[in-house]
């Protein structure tokens, strides 16, 4: 079954412009997904479609032979008449997954979009490392571009397919079954693979497959990265301190690597959209670029499993605390979530831009442990009024507090 993901609205607003559409995002996030789900858009629409996947190796030295050749491929296929096209105005859509196989995405991209506007192209890639590695400069003006994350706790509820409403006032026992789902989203993550998985044991084994093509595919082939067991000890670490203070220093002496590799290590690490380096907020903005960030992961469930080897049953430490943080990047952008920290440890999870406005945010799976002190000092000395508390379990002591379906 196709579902549609809730970028998809914002991907169809170009599917006719001239611009050539790029999704990038970590491996298994559902990418491929959301090509097949804009591919039968399309043939509903009566569009000519064609669907190349580069996991196929044949595919890629049909591409990499140039742009004759690729049309070439699409005229067999029956699929491309240009002077037909070109007499009723009409384009083929050209879907390709994991276009960062080509030796030269960039040039072939190029030359399609300048001498071949009657085609289309919507591409995936598996990473945002992977596809900066390969892209240039000269893409500049012709693609269009959407970072692809694993499932939002709306979009998990629709693969459930359990009915919701964003906004809506729930019912008590509506109420509880959506805090049970959301401990389910914050235990296992957001890959749809493993949504749509019901036992937890095969959970763990295509989590951890996902982990090992992540290491055997992006790192040990595209980053080069020589020591493998480090790297993997340095990603373990990260796991357990997902929610913390960024240390270097710290991280080079627990995993005996470099300062400088961690470093790099962890540019790598970041840029294939496993973990987020979430940055202070500061009126300051000199200031704010020396402070040090935090580390996030993306998905929970993937943080458990380097961090742990299996999946809790329970909700612990901080994974409540990363599950909203990976909330808020798909409702606010990965970008617009800061967090706030002064020299005398006073601290908020979360500072989120909206618009031209910031809300505190403070995340709590108990609204008891909430206490105001750091919010109150916040908002007397930014002006800011409004502020939320995110928990699942104990009292709502007034509207600031909500549940995470309403952020």
């Amino acid at each position: 079954m196709l579902y549609k993901r809730e970028i998809i609205s914002e991907i169809e607003k170009y599917l006719f412009t001239d611009d050539i559409v790029v999704l990038h995002g970590a491996r298994q996030v559902g990418k491929t997904h959301i090509l097949y789900f804009l591919d039968e858009l399309l043939k509903k629409q009566k569009k000519q479609t064609a669907y190349i996947d580069l996991e196929d190796s044949r595919y890629v030295s049909i591409l990499d032979a140039g742009i004759k050749s690729f049309t070439n491929l699409l005229e067999e296929e029956g699929l491309f008449d240009r002077e037909k096209s070109v007499k009723k105005k009409e384009k083929i859509f050209v879907f390709i997954d994991e276009i960062q196989y080509l030796k030269n995405p960039s040039s072939f991209l190029k030359l399609i979009s300048d001498h071949h506007k009657d085609i289309k192209l919507i591409v995936s890639g598996s990473s945002s490392f992977e596809i900066k590695d390969k892209f240039s400069d000269s893409l500049v003006g012709r693609t269009v571009n959407f970072e692809i994350f694993n499932l939002s706790f709306s979009e998990f509820l629709l693969f459930k397919n359990y009915h919701f409403q964003r906004g809506k006032v729930y019912t008590k026992k509506k109420t509880n079954e959506l805090k049970d789902l959301f401990r389910e989203y914050a235990l296992f993550g957001g890959y749809p693979k493993i949504v749509l998985t019901p036992q937890t044991e095969k959970k763990e084994k295509y989590l951890q497959q996902i982990i090992d093509t992540y290491i055997r595919k992006d790192i040990r082939d595209l980053a080069d990265i020589k020591d493998i067991d480090k790297f993997n000890n340095l990603l373990g670490v990260l796991a357990s301190q997902s929610g913390n203070m960024l240390n270097v220093t710290e991280l080079s002496n627990t995993c005996k690597i470099a300062k400088s590799t961690v470093e790099r290590y962890l540019f790598i690490i970041e840029n294939t959209y496993i973990i987020k380096l979430v940055h202070p907020y500061s009126k300051n903005i000199r200031s704010e670029l020396f402070k040090v960030p935090k580390i996030y992961f993306y998905d929970t469930g993937l943080m458990q499993m380097l961090w742990l080897k299996n999946l809790q049953k329970e909700i612990i430490g901080n994974v409540f605390e990363t599950s909203i943080f990976s909330e808020l990047v798909k409702i606010y952008d990965k970008d617009a979530v800061l967090y706030w920290r002064t020299k005398d440890k006073k601290e908020i999870d979360f500072i989120v831009r909206k618009n031209n406005s910031y809300i505190p945010i403070e995340a709590k799976l108990n609204f008891n442990q909430f206490n105001p002190v750091a919010i109150r000092y916040f908002q007397e000395k930014y002006h800011i009024n409004k502020y939320n508390v995110v928990g699942l379990a104990g009292d709502m002591r007034g509207k600031e507090y909500i549940y995470p379906w309403s952020l």
